[in-house]
C-alpha cells in the first residue's frame, strides 16, 4: 500500500482530494494539521495533530514514517517550503506543491493559458510570494534532486461557499443576501471578462492522478475545467439558481481598488479582472481520461442548496454591505453632476 502525507487536508480543495483518496484501496493517508477541522475528516484517515511552524516537533512525529507522496496545501511563502525541504528531503519519492494561476503574467498577454505562460504579477504579493516558492522548489529539484511536483489551481470551489469577485472579508454570503433582496450587485468592469470556475472533486481527480506518477516529476501542471464563463454569466447564474432578477451594477476594477481597504488590486486588477482561458492539454497528456464533469450551473446549485441549509455558511458583512451601498450612491451623484 502506498502511503501520502498532506499538510492541511481540509481545505477547499484538500478535502475533495482527502475524501476520493481515503475511498480508494491502495492508499494509506495521513494529515498533518491543527485538527481544527478533524470532523470532517474520514474515518480511515490517520491524522498527526501538529503546528507546521513546530519543526522540531513535526520531525520528531514523522520521524518514523516515509511516504510515496507529500503535498503542502498551506505553503505560502518560501520560508515555509525551505521547512519542507529540511523535513522530507529524502522522506518521500514525491513532493507536491500547491501553487497558484494567480501567479501568471499580469496583465495577460494570451488569454489562452498554459504551463509555460511566464509567471509575473506587479500587481498581488500573494501571487509573487507562489512564484518564489516555485523558483526554490523547482532549484531543489535541481541541485539536489528533490522530486518536485508543482500544481497551479485557479478559482476552485466547493459547497460551502459560491464564486463571486466582488466580496468582503466574509465571504460571499452578504452578495448572496443582496442578489435575493434585489439589490444592486457590484460587478467589476462591464462583466464581460472570461473566467474559469472549477469545482474541487473535479480538480481532487486530476491531483490524484498526479500522485506516484512518474511523468510529474520535475513538472508544472495546471488542473482546472474546460468550461469558461463571463462573470455576468456567473452572477445572473447564480440570481437564477436565487429565483430572482438580478441587478448588476458595473464599476471599474481600478475605481474598486482605489476607494475599499479590501485587496481588490491583487485580487482583481492581479486576477479577476483578467480574462483567462486555461489549456489542460499537458495535465490530460500524464492523466488519461481527465474531465471536469460538473458544470457551473450544478457545483452551484449543490453549493447554494448547502449554504441556504447551514448557518454557519451565512456569515453577515454588514460593513462590505454599507460600503456597497455607498459606491452606488457616489457613482450615482456623480452621473447627476456630469
Amino acid at each position: 500500500m502506498k502511503r501520502a502525507l498532506f499538510i492541511g487536508g481540509t481545505g477547499t480543495i484538500s478535502t475533495a482530494i482527502t475524501r476520493q483518496l481515503a475511498s480508494q484501496q491502495d492508499w494509506e493517508l495521513y494529515l498533518i494539521n491543527r485538527g481544527t477541522r478533524s470532523d470532517i475528516v474520514p474515518e480511515n484517515v490517520k491524522q498527526i495533530q501538529a503546528d507546521m511552524n513546530d519543526e522540531a516537533d513535526v520531525a520528531e512525529k514523522i520521524k518514523a514514517l516515509d511516504f510515496d507522496c507529500v503535498c503542502d496545501f498551506i505553503g505560502f511563502v518560501p520560508e515555509q517550503l525551505e521547512r519542507d525541504n529540511r523535513l522530507f528531503n529524502g522522506k518521500t519519492r514525491q513532493f507536491m506543491y500547491i501553487s497558484s494561476a494567480s501567479a501568471y503574467m499580469k496583465p495577460v498577454r494570451n488569454s489562452l493559458i498554459d504551463e509555460s505562460t511566464p509567471l509575473a504579477n506587479p500587481y498581488w504579493e500573494y501571487s509573487r510570494n507562489k512564484i518564489a516558492c516555485e523558483a526554490f522548489l523547482m532549484k531543489m529539484y535541481r541541485e539536489q534532486g528533490f522530486p518536485v511536483t508543482i500544481i497551479r489551481p485557479s478559482h476552485t470551489y466547493d459547497e460551502r461557499s459560491i464564486p463571486v469577485a466582488v466580496h468582503g472579508k466574509n465571504g460571499s454570503w452578504q452578495v448572496i443576501q443582496r442578489i435575493m433582496q434585489e439589490k444592486p450587485v457590484i460587478i467589476h468592469g462591464d462583466g464581460t471578462t472570461w473566467w474559469t470556475l472549477t469545482h474541487n472533486t473535479d480538480f481532487a481527480k486530476g491531483f490524484i492522478g498526479l500522485m506516484d506518477n512518474a511523468h510529474a516529476i520535475g513538472e508544472t501542471f495546471q488542473i482546472t475545467s474546460d468550461e469558461v464563463l463571463t462573470w455576468n454569466q456567473i452572477y445572473e447564474e447564480i440570481a437564477k439558481r436565487l429565483g430572482v432578477t438580478l441587478k448588476p451594477y458595473h464599476v471599474s476594477s481600478e475605481f474598486l481598488a482605489a476607494v475599499s481597504d479590501y485587496d481588490f488590486t491583487g485580487s482583481l486588477i492581479g486576477d479577476k479582472a483578467c480574462s483567462v482561458h486555461f489549456d489542460n492539454s499537458k495535465l490530460k497528456r500524464a492523466v488519461p481520461g481527465f474531465c471536469a464533469t460538473t458544470r457551473f450551473d450544478q457545483g452551484l446549485e449543490k453549493a447554494l442548496e448547502y449554504i441556504l441549509h447551514h448557518p454557519e455558511c451565512q456569515q453577515e458583512d454588514p460593513e462590505f454591505d454599507a460600503w456597497c451601498d455607498r459606491v452606488i450612491e457616489v457613482l450615482e451623484e456623480a452621473k447627476k453632476k456630469i
